[in-house]
């Protein structure tokens, strides 16, 4: 059984008016999503080769010159988040949002343009496996 990727693009394009971007030296932040409580205990070697297919993921975007950063993240539960509340800084153990879906990890890419951040992530581990992830461009101002 072969996964189908469906993309889905919302308008024919970029919304201009909420802020402006630099067309060059494009920054994608791809941010995978999964449900923890998926994510089996694993003994040392299933995890060598349960990671195996992220880093030949990992080693393709260095070869095609795209990769900048990326990282797996810790469960929520250590989370900690801050919100200012009436001019006090107030801390909260794990995340502020009850979600379906957790943040588990992300690539930082340098691209050309969005398509090639959509072939990027069509390559990677994660859609197989039934993650979901965002695509989102890094914030340039013009100037």
């Amino acid at each position: 059984m072969s996964n189908q990727v469906i993309l889905i693009r919302l308008g024919s394009e970029r919304d201009t008016t909420a802020c402006k971007y630099r067309e060059d030296d494009m920054q994608y932040l791809l941010l995978i999503y999964d449900e923890e409580s998926r994510r089996p205990e694993m003994t040392p070697a299933e995890a060598e080769v349960s990671w195996k297919p992220w880093a030949d993921y990992s080693d393709w975007l260095r070869e095609a010159g795209w990769f900048v950063g990326g990282e797996a993240l810790q469960r929520t539960a250590t989370a900690t988040t801050l919100r200012q509340v009436d001019g006090k800084t107030v801390t909260t153990d794990g995340p502020f949002a009850e979600t379906k879906e957790q943040l588990g990890g992300f690539y930082l890419i340098d691209c050309p343009n969005l398509d090639d951040a959509i072939e990027a992530t069509k390559r990677m581990p994660a859609l197989e496996r039934g993650f979901s992830v965002e695509i989102r461009p890094i914030y340039r101002p013009e100037g």
